[in-house]
């Protein structure tokens, strides 16, 4: 059974520290694990954080709905066209804030107000039309998330979890208390980048390897 990333910090020895050398934070059992700082950062989205972490602690592997609008929005993107634009995002742009798949579909987790924003901006944009149907998530709705916890199986060869099969996880989990998110602007610029690269892909670059779907596949530390 998984570890939840909320206890980590009382199992992972840490080494001893001096005026001079900071002790090292907590990380997760895996990449695409959520961190203790980016699980608060998430339930600081919602009116009683404490009772989101409490319930997170007590089921780590299970999905949770959060508030949208005030820490953050998000873009739901289907699931071929949100890889395309993360690729551009991290192959050619600033990085991306945290990106989850969920029930097939890309969630990119934006600044407040892109909701608002960038249908407006893509009625304007000349590749607007080729860039399918979006779902933005603002102030009044509420999205389902992936578990904090990447679902292992307890042995060698177990079988993923329920949430795994259906392409449910973390691709770039928040790991601080405030993660860079992009604005509308830069949301827009990786959807017309997408979308030029879907009408000429003469090669087609997959950042999503089949044999190591746990791999860590972006290098956080380059997000602006």
């Amino acid at each position: 059974m998984s570890s939840s990333p909320l206890t980590l910090a009382a199992h992972t020895p840490t080494a001893p520290t001096t005026p001079s050398t900071p002790a090292p934070a907590p990380t997760p059992a895996n990449a695409c694990d959520v961190t203790p700082a980016g699980a608060a950062w998430l339930a600081s989205a919602e009116t009683y954080p404490h009772s989101v972490l409490a319930d997170w602690r007590a089921h780590p592997g299970t999905p949770a709905v959060l508030s949208c609008g005030t820490v953050f929005d998000v873009v739901s993107v289907p699931g071929v066209f949100g890889r395309r634009m993360v690729d551009r995002l991290w192959h050619e742009g600033p990085g991306s804030g945290p990106v989850a798949t969920y029930r097939g579909r890309m969630l990119l987790f934006a600044a407040p107000g892109t909701a608002r924003r960038l249908p407006a901006l893509l009625e304007w944009e000349e590749w607007g039309s080729a860039v399918p149907a979006l779902l933005c998530h603002g102030p009044g709705d509420a999205v389902t998330v992936p578990p904090l916890t990447a679902s292992r199986g307890t042995g060698p060869g177990a079988a993923p979890g329920a949430d795994d099969r259906l392409g449910s996880r973390w691709l770039v989990a928040p790991d601080t208390r405030r993660p860079w998110l992009p604005g509308p602007d830069v949301v827009l610029w990786a959807c017309v980048r997408a979308a030029r690269a879907a009408a000429g892909s003469a090669v087609r670059i997959s950042i999503f390897p089949r044999g190591d779907q746990d791999a860590k596949v972006y290098d956080v530390s380059r997000r602006r």
